[in-house]
């Protein structure tokens, strides 16, 4: 079960009244009403697909199912899906993983671990933009900022899409907003994985996503070596930040150290952090 953390001055309400605004103002303009999501029964797909059916009509939402040659459980997803009365596509992506893994390796090059795990996402987003192309639809992106800091995201894989709700709030703050928006604490406050691996982000990050989510709005509250441990993080994988520019609501009444670049706020700031 994951734990969260407080962000004082972040409301439930405000949030999604900022993101509903943003959202269909922007679909307006852009003539979209049907909305692709991939659904991993985390709560980052959940809640995205929570908002999406409920501000756009669920018959407009397609949630699809990735699993890879069945090896991602997908009861859960499932669950999601049946729970939010959203149309259901399921694609098995394990044949093209195969195919493309025995490509690599009939070329005499190793596949590495990282690779192994990447490729499954971005053959996932291929997936959900063959599916968005073919019924006019747009493809969410369901990335949170704490992913994101740290580079628990792949590029070109699940940090894609054409519009992103929730990818300037924490993890912790997706969650209040989950719960605000009537998501069960059984998937709100589930364990968070990529299902591609035996290990949880955590455990693979060797952070908390506590300290992740106050490494981004309250970064002196941190302790110097968690600190320290995040921002390296964060430099090794801001260029993706960098790179990857999707449309979404921005919440500037959100503290975040991570957009006062070139100089950081917290620890750096007072020269405790080369």
């Amino acid at each position: 079960m994951i734990k969260t953390v407080t962000t004082p001055n972040f409301d439930e309400q405000t949030a999604f009244i900022e993101i509903k605004k943003h959202w269909t103002e922007w679909a307006k303009e852009r003539n979209f009403t049907k909305f692709v999501v991939g659904i991993s029964g985390g709560i980052d797909s959940t809640c995205v697909a929570t908002m999406a059916a409920g501000i756009f009509g669920k018959d407009n939402v397609i949630g699809v199912t990735l699993p890879c040659d069945g090896k991602q459980d997908i009861i859960e997803s499932d669950a999601v899906i049946n729970m939010l009365g959203i149309k259901k596509v399921n694609i098995d992506i394990g044949d093209a993983f195969a195919s493309l893994l025995n490509g690599i390796e009939n070329n005499t090059i190793e596949t590495t671990a990282v690779c192994r795990t990447n490729m499954p996402a971005r053959l996932r987003m291929t997936a959900l933009y063959g599916v968005a192309q073919s019924l006019g639809a747009c493809v969410l992106n369901t990335c949170n900022r704490s992913e994101s800091v740290v580079g628990n995201d792949t590029l070109w894989g699940d940090d894609c899409g054409s519009y992103a709700p929730i990818q300037m709030l924490t993890k912790s703050e997706v969650v209040r907003l989950a719960r605000f928006l009537g998501v069960p604490d059984w998937i709100a406050y589930k364990t968070p994985t990529d299902g591609l691996q035996p290990l949880t982000d955590e455990q693979r990050l060797g952070v908390t996503y506590c300290d992740i989510d106050t490494f981004i709005r309250n970064p002196n509250e941190l302790e110097l070596g968690t600190y320290a441990k995040i921002f390296e993080m964060y430099q090794k994988n801001k260029f993706k930040l960098e790179m990857v520019h999707i449309d979404g609501p921005t919440f500037d009444w959100l503290n975040d150290i991570t957009r006062k670049d070139p100089v950081m706020a917290g620890y750096s700031e007072i020269g405790q952090i080369d």
